[in-house]
């Protein structure tokens, strides 16, 4: 483990670049909002101050494409760079016939987590560098993202409304209140209050904020004793919510897991492996729902072949959830990609989750696992190819190579693991 973590330093921070920290080494030629922020858990714990300098990069990149509204960009690069994971579009990024130049993506424009991670990301290193003035200085971008995201609530009922397929799962059809987004919201509120504090403002309006949105995370997308519904609160409150509230618990009476979405009168009954392993880490989920969540992981098979598959069950072709998109390159094949397919960096939220339960055995066992997947590669006689992700049944490794969270995640995990604790997700969250 220790051998694997010097060499996914190595491989994290050759990925730097003058934007930031590019998706990965052979393709995804961009800072990616969400993938660059995500590898920030790692690039603040290296060994080499280059770390912390290319997501202080990334960070600048993004603010500096920041939209007239105030979003943040899905993700930000160079024109005419060849990319294969740019098949579609020609093979690289292109605006006009002229020279090079930065160009900001719009095909997953109305991608919300940008936003969200970008707010988590400047806390998280600002938590690890306490350089207060750079954060004075990105404050107002912050502040703006954050109004952006304020929008996105269109009901006004204090959850983020998000469109299908705008989550990390950008091709799969997670919609309207969704786990992901809104746990990464309640985060944001506590990243929010963190850096207010530090800026001398009054952090309190963010703190309540955040106890709102988990309050009602839980009891719109909960289903089970561990969350006693107040469906008089609901009644009087969001009227809106009655109709699936009541029509889940009367049809499962339990879930030991987060629901991933409800939508009007609509919701989906899948385990949701990345909300449900950050409502863990970021504290939304309590000490109950949490040994729920593990057990249901276990006992389910869910870190097999390796540690973790993005969902449980897969969509299969024909179900009310399916869409035919999903077959674009073959890429949410039932047991493949967003649908069922085994993620690296996914690993390593597990990991990470593992040591902020306390379960500290299990998380040094599933490392261990990690590591192994993480070595695994696509060519005989090669090895370490931190590949992007891996199929959910036969474990054989898919997508790109040299994949930026991939590395950066297990970086994070094999810290936490080393200290017994998460940084930063130990404390304020």
């Amino acid at each position: 483990m220790d051998q694997a973590r010097e060499i996914a330093e190595k491989r994290l921070l050759a990925n730097g670049s003058p934007l930031g920290l590019l998706g990965s080494s052979t393709a995804y030629q961009q800072v990616w909002a969400r993938d660059s922020m995500i590898c920030g858990l790692g690039l603040m714990v290296t060994r080499d101050p280059q770390g912390p300098e290319i997501m202080r990069r990334s960070l600048n990149t993004l603010q500096a494409y920041q939209s007239r509204l105030g979003n943040i960009p899905h993700n930000v690069g160079f024109t005419g760079i060849p990319d294969p994971a740019l098949i579609a579009h020609g093979g690289s990024l292109q605006v006009g016939e002229g020279k090079p130049q930065v160009v900001v993506d719009t095909a997953h424009a109305g991608c919300i987590d940008n936003s969200l991670w970008f707010i988590i990301g400047q806390h998280y290193t600002h938590q690890m560098d306490q350089d207060t003035m750079r954060l004075k200085a990105a404050w107002q971008a912050i502040q703006r993202a954050y109004t952006w995201l304020e929008y996105q609530d269109s009901n006004e009922c204090g959850l983020l409304e998000v469109h299908e397929a705008m989550d990390w799962a950008d091709l799969f059809a997670n919609r309207y209140n969704s786990l992901w987004p809104n746990v990464l919201w309640y985060a944001a509120q506590k990243s929010m209050a963190g850096m207010a504090e530090a800026l001398g403002q009054d952090p309190e309006v963010y703190l309540q904020r955040a106890e709102d949105i988990r309050f009602k995370i839980n009891t719109l997308l909960w289903v089970g004793p561990e969350v006693p519904k107040d469906l008089g609160w609901v009644e009087n409150h969001r009227k809106e919510w009655l109709y699936p509230i009541r029509a889940t618990v009367n049809l499962y009476q339990e879930r030991p897991y987060f629901l991933p979405y409800m939508a009007f009168r609509d919701w989906c009954d899948r385990f949701d492996t990345f909300g449900n392993l950050c409502a863990i880490l970021f504290g939304v989920a309590n000490e109950q729902q949490t040994a729920r969540i593990f057990d249901f992981i276990r006992s389910h098979g869910i870190d097999e072949p390796h540690p973790i598959k993005a969902l449980y069950p897969p969509v299969m072709p024909g179900e009310r959830e399916w869409r035919e998109y999903y077959r674009v390159r073959n890429l949410n094949l039932p047991d493949h990609y967003h649908n069922g397919g085994a993620w690296p960096f996914l690993g390593g939220f597990y990991v990470a989750a593992l040591v902020k339960a306390g379960r500290l055995a299990e998380a040094r066992h599933q490392l261990a696992r990690l590591t192994e997947m993480n070595r695994m590669a696509r060519e005989p006689g090669q090895e370490w190819d931190f590949n992007e992700w891996f199929h959910g049944r036969s474990g054989k490794p898919a997508g790109f190579r040299g994949q930026s969270w991939s590395t950066a995640m297990y970086i994070y995990a094999h810290e936490c693991v080393q200290r017994g604790e998460c940084p930063v997700f130990g404390g304020l969250w």
